[in-house]
């Protein structure tokens, strides 16, 4: 199927579940789900670096956070549209991935990953210092309850359903064609086995940064609207530990070698936890995640889609040299 077909595809279905949605006429349908569109955004950008180039990012939150405060700036200096603040949080998170890769990528394994983690903490640290955004004490966004286009008026949470649908299917489409592409060749040779990769000319190093920039610029997408979604942001939501665990476990649980898997996970993870917050408690969310992730680490290492893989025959171990030699041809699927 070719990518403008799966994108036309992709926006058949969003509209499907869309309308769906107005005709249970329960405004929890739009809440829970833009909750799990949001994870299925995060997690197919953390996928592109985490995933298909195999350094595992730990600062996830970080770049949700980026795209919170982005539009909590605009929101006080000059209120822009939401479809703006989604442009310009995937700018100014794209470009921290750019930063930050810059800085990092010469570091390999639990080293790459640990510096993530402390570049999350510093930026945790300047947003509560910085008393425009609220500081500690966190800033209010009051969203209007409805949204008028022409004669048509919408409720605000079904505007930002949309909205995240429509992202959502933007970004499987973009991480099908990485995987599909030359770009993709190249990222599979670095997670196979990066220095073979080096030897045989694979621009290594630009494609690395290539992959932060692209994965903190979704990831920044996912946090832009997130300010009018829950209509106070504090920095201990903003840079939650749930982001950051929900982006490496959901990509991990439905398969990291495709676009397909973070999509799995996220469905499946995220509907189980909307569901647990109504009839537990939100409290044990991250413990649903932990059980799910033990269990699918021990029965099947890559994910639902490496496990169906096995189930049908098909091998699902590392095909490095095939993609290396096809990255080096300049070859594309």
């Amino acid at each position: 199927m070719r990518s403008p077909v799966f994108f036309l595809l992709g926006l058949a279905v969003a509209a499907a579940v869309f309308g769906f949605g107005l005709l249970l006429k329960n405004d929890y349908f739009f809440f829970a789900g833009y909750t799990v569109l949001q994870y299925v955004v995060l997690a197919t950008g953390w996928n592109i670096l985490g995933g298909y180039t195999g350094y595992v990012n730990f600062g996830s939150a970080a770049f949700f956070a980026m795209g919170a405060y982005s539009t909590v700036v605009l929101h006080k200096v000059l209120p822009l549209p939401v479809p703006v603040l989604i442009a310009v949080g995937g700018v100014v998170a794209g470009l921290v991935g750019l930063g930050m890769g810059y800085l990092t990528l010469r570091l390999r394994g639990a080293f790459f990953a640990i510096a993530t983690l402390a570049l999350a903490i510093v930026l945790q640290t300047l947003v509560v210092n910085w008393d425009f955004v609220g500081g500690s004490r966190g800033a209010y966004i009051i969203r209007p309850n409805t949204l008028e286009l022409g004669s048509l008026q919408i409720a605000y949470i079904e505007y930002l359903f949309a909205l995240m649908l429509l992202l959502a299917v933007g970004a499987l489409t973009l991480a099908r064609v990485i995987e599909r592409s030359r770009l993709g060749y190249g990222f599979a040779t670095i997670r196979d086995d990066e220095l073979a990769a080096e030897a045989c000319g694979v621009p290594t190093l630009r494609l690395k940064l290539l992959a932060t920039t692209l994965s903190g610029a979704l990831m920044g997408m996912a946090g832009a609207p997130f300010p009018y979604y829950i209509g106070y942001l504090q920095p201990s939501s903003a840079f939650g530990l749930e982001y950051a665990v929900n982006s490496i476990a959901m990509p991990m649980i439905g398969g990291t070698t495709s676009w397909a898997g973070p999509l799995i996970g996220a469905v499946l993870l995220g509907s189980l936890q909307q569901i647990a917050t109504v009839t537990i408690s939100s409290a044990v969310n991250l413990l649903i995640v932990g059980l799910l992730l033990t269990g699918f680490v021990i029965v099947a290492p890559n994910g639902i889609l490496g496990l169906v893989a096995r189930l049908r025959g098909r091998p699902t171990g590392p095909v490095g040299r095939r993609v290396i030699r096809g990255a080096a041809a300049g070859e594309t699927p």
